[in-house]
């Protein structure tokens, strides 16, 4: 291919090396290509472009990497921008977590009133970020995997022409899940799923070319009354078997809400507290692969290993090099699902080539599972809506609008303990 300018908001982050290794493996793909690292931490930054270009160099790699701190400098002339990056860092997402548990009301970093407040700080920097593109890129693809990456998807394109792709893993790792809590192959499954980011089911679901649910079904009733698997396991197998279709796996904060809340009010520690205790050694490891001779990163000492954004790089390398695959992309939906808006950016199956990527018409949403989906999709649009160009009343009446939430007194609560906690992030109109 014609080698092609990438900016990555996030190349300084704990997750950047994975996604470099990421780029590496499809090197011949990116041939000639340069990846500016940009990112607001100079001494991270440094670290991980060394190390980028340190391990391309031993691989034989023809990618160079260049970094800045000066975002606008760096996406200057770009032909695709990679968005992943976290406001606040790990310490915001301890905050997402903890604060709800004391209203009550379940912490997560994507769902519920901690998803929320990530949606409104992430898009509080898409906005800008967005504007820059236009400015010095405007040709430039933005494939997003800032989280929540629906919600932040349907901010860019309800309020801006900016062309944009948003990704997530997660159509490929959940139906590979209950595969292994049910003790079956996950290399036997041909499965489709649709709906929303984090808020899919399947509608195929296929395992050797015979009905999966029945399998699974089978695997639940010979387990369920044993010790044998986890509760994620449990939750995967009884949410698949009682819906009949393969669930995103954070269903289950909506489905076992009560028992969940439960666990993480009387865990130890929060998921974000438990990533921040491994943090220095990943910065180790990365230092080290940054002056050694022979840099193989470690995916046990890399943060998500070397497949997280992975599906971030097949898709843009099928946009460039025109290469007409289909994968799971975050888009709007232009009747791709018959039950939900057209202008809702859904999660389906779609076509991706050099004109980018082309939703699939996939039928509805299971009808069973329909109505939370929807719920989900218009928290969505209003969150959005809240988060570009909203007040707290506003974002008030998006955040009631979540299923976890449900309850304007707990709104209310909760937006003035979250908003406080993370005004250094928040645009003045949200906090006034």
């Amino acid at each position: 291919m014609a080698g092609i300018k990438i900016g990555y908001v996030g190349g300084g982050s704990t997750r950047a090396p994975g996604c470099i290794a990421g780029w590496l493996n499809h090197g011949d793909d990116f041939a000639g290509s340069e990846i500016v690292l940009i990112d607001i931490d100079a001494e991270r930054l440094d670290i991980v472009r060394r190390l980028a270009q340190n391990m391309a160099d031993y691989q034989g790699v023809d990618i160079r990497f260049s970094a800045t701190t000066d975002r606008a400098a760096g996406l200057t002339d770009c032909d695709a921008v990679l968005s992943s990056f976290r406001p606040g860092g790990f310490e915001a997402r301890y905050l997402d977590e903890s604060i709800p548990l004391k209203h009550g009301v379940i912490g997560q970093e994507t769902q519920g009133p901690g998803g929320f407040f990530m949606a409104l700080r992430s898009i509080a920097v898409i906005k800008d970020l967005v504007a820059d593109m236009q400015r010095v890129a405007p040709k430039a693809m933005l494939f997003n995997y800032t989280n929540p990456v629906n919600i932040v998807a349907q901010a860019v394109t309800q309020f801006t022409d900016q062309r944009v792709i948003s990704l997530c893993e997660g159509p490929i790792i959940f139906p590979a899940e209950v595969a292994e809590a049910a003790g079956l192959d996950p290399k036997k499954l041909d499965t489709t799923m649709i709906g929303l980011n984090h808020a899919s089911w399947s509608t195929r679901h296929l395992y050797d070319g015979e009905d999966f649910i029945e399998k699974v079904r089978d695997a639940w009733e010979a387990k369920r009354g044993g010790n044998e698997l986890t509760a994620q396991q449990r939750r995967l197998l009884h949410m698949t078997v009682a819906q009949n279709s393969i669930p995103a796996q954070y269903f289950k904060y909506y489905y076992f809400k009560d028992e969940i809340l439960e666990e993480l009010q009387s865990a130890a520690t929060t998921r974000a507290q438990d990533i921040m205790r491994d943090v220095p050694r990943f910065w180790q490891h990365y230092e080290e692969l940054a002056s050694s001779r022979t840099p193989v990163l470690n995916p046990d000492l890399a943060r998500g290993g070397m497949e997280l954004l992975e599906i971030a790089i097949d898709v843009m390398d099928a946009m460039f090099n025109d290469k007409g695959e289909v994968w799971p992309v975050n888009v709007p939906n232009r009747g791709a699902i018959s039950n939900l808006p057209d202008d809702m950016v859904v999660e389906v199956p779609g076509f991706v080539d050099k004109h980018g990527a082309t939703p699939i018409a996939s039928g509805a949403v299971p009808a069973q599972v329909a109505g939370l989906v929807q719920m989900l999709g218009e928290y969505q649009a209003a969150t959005a809506r809240a988060a570009w160009e909203g007040d707290r009343h506003q974002a008030i009446q998006a955040l009631a609008s979540n299923p976890l939430v449900m309850s304007l007194t707990k709104a209310e609560a909760l937006y003035d303990d979250l908003a406080d906690a993370h005004r250094a992030y928040l645009p003045e109109r949200l906090l006034a």
